[in-house]
């Protein structure tokens, strides 16, 4: 009798369960506490490690991006430690935004401030941001004058929404959505379904003669189109806009993910830097897993990819937990070294792991 065919089917057999058990733990959302456990690894390290110049007025925002993402953390899990740390910045801040009046990325504090007033209810936490705002709706520009740089549409509208949300008066909304669509129409690349980080970038070309889509700019959007849908009633009558806008973006950002799961600094010239870089990538990962939530995207399709880029996210935190390959402040594609950190780039980690523990 011969017992080769037997044999033959019996590692047949297991090669193709090895695979299916392979496909099936690639799959899978990663369990709560393993994503508790990796966003408290990155806030500690953060906290322990601020970023020596953040305090300074011109990069406050870098810091109150971190803070933004603590708050959502704390959202999700109620982890008092992440509550605690955000009130004791915004108390040493006096819950003021920063000095520039008309500048977004001195906006920014607001989101963290508008989240700790809806657990304390102290209406100190929000005159400053009210009062602000209230002096840029008397004296209004248009968008593609005030928030000339995509970044911006992180940095503010968050805020305005929220304001609107709580003081229920719609006139942040609509303010909001006139200036985001201004600067839409002026920074938006139809054909590419990108946002160029501003009006240098129009004609110029990488040394491949490339167009020039910053990763972490997109990200920024994205990052800020997110809370923009989270909070602008379905009501309004831009609503569906902001829907379409997410959902061409969402598309093509998944269209070019790297094999590693991270996306490169140029978003549609890898080969310009082909470094890995995790701020950018985690706001991709954070937008995409928050779509797939909120029944936007198709879970099937994006599932996969927002978990590879999970996945390859975490491979970039250190036994310490610091984030690593996070791109310096900047305003276009650069080199990223392996022990580069900054705190928004742990933000936006915070961001993308609250999405992940809301995963089924």
């Amino acid at each position: 009798m011969n017992k080769k065919p037997k044999l033959t089917l019996v590692l047949l057999s297991f090669i193709l369960l090895s695979a299916c058990a392979v496909r099936k733990n690639e799959s899978a959302v990663p369990g709560k506490e393993a994503v508790k456990t990796a966003m408290q690894n990155v806030f500690k390290w953060q906290v322990a490690h601020p970023v020596v110049g953040n305090a300074r007025n011109g990069d406050d925002w870098a810091r109150s991006v971190f803070y933004s993402g603590i708050m959502r953390a704390y959202d999700q899990t109620k982890d008092k430690s992440y509550l605690n740390e955000a009130v004791r910045w915004a108390e040493a801040l006096n819950y003021k935004l920063a000095n520039r009046l008309r500048h977004a990325d001195d906006h920014t504090r607001g989101q963290a401030y508008l989240e700790i007033y809806n657990i304390k209810k102290d209406p100190n936490m929000i005159a400053g941001t009210k009062s602000v705002y209230d002096s840029l709706l008397k004296t209004p520009k248009a968008g593609r004058v005030e928030w000339w740089w995509c970044d911006a549409l992180f940095m503010s509208p968050p805020v305005l929404v929220r304001l609107a949300e709580i003081t229920g008066e719609q006139k942040y909304n609509d303010f909001m959505s006139k200036m985001w669509w201004d600067t839409t129409d002026f920074l938006f690349d139809k054909e590419e379904n990108l946002f160029y980080r501003d009006k240098s970038f129009f004609e110029r070309k990488s040394p491949n003669g490339k167009k020039i889509f910053w990763s972490r700019g997109n990200g920024w959007v994205m990052g800020g189109l997110v809370q923009v849908l989270e909070h602008l009633p379905k009501s309004h009558p831009d609503y569906k806009r902001f829907e379409e806008l997410y959902l061409k973006m969402s598309k093509k950002v998944a269209s070019i993910q790297q094999e590693d799961g991270l996306w490169r600094p140029n978003l549609v010239d890898p080969l310009e830097y082909t470094n890995k870089e995790t701020s950018g990538s985690s706001f991709f990962v954070f937008a995409l897993a928050w779509g797939i939530n909120n029944g936007y995207l198709d879970k099937t399709t994006y599932l996969p990819q927002v978990l590879k880029g999970w996945k390859a996210l975490n491979e970039q935190v250190n036994s310490e937990g610091k984030l690593t390959w996070v791109q310096q402040i900047g305003a276009k594609p650069e080199l990223v070294k392996s022990e580069d950190n900054q705190e928004y780039g742990s933000g936006a980690f915070l961001m993308a792991g609250t999405e992940l523990l809301k995963m089924k």
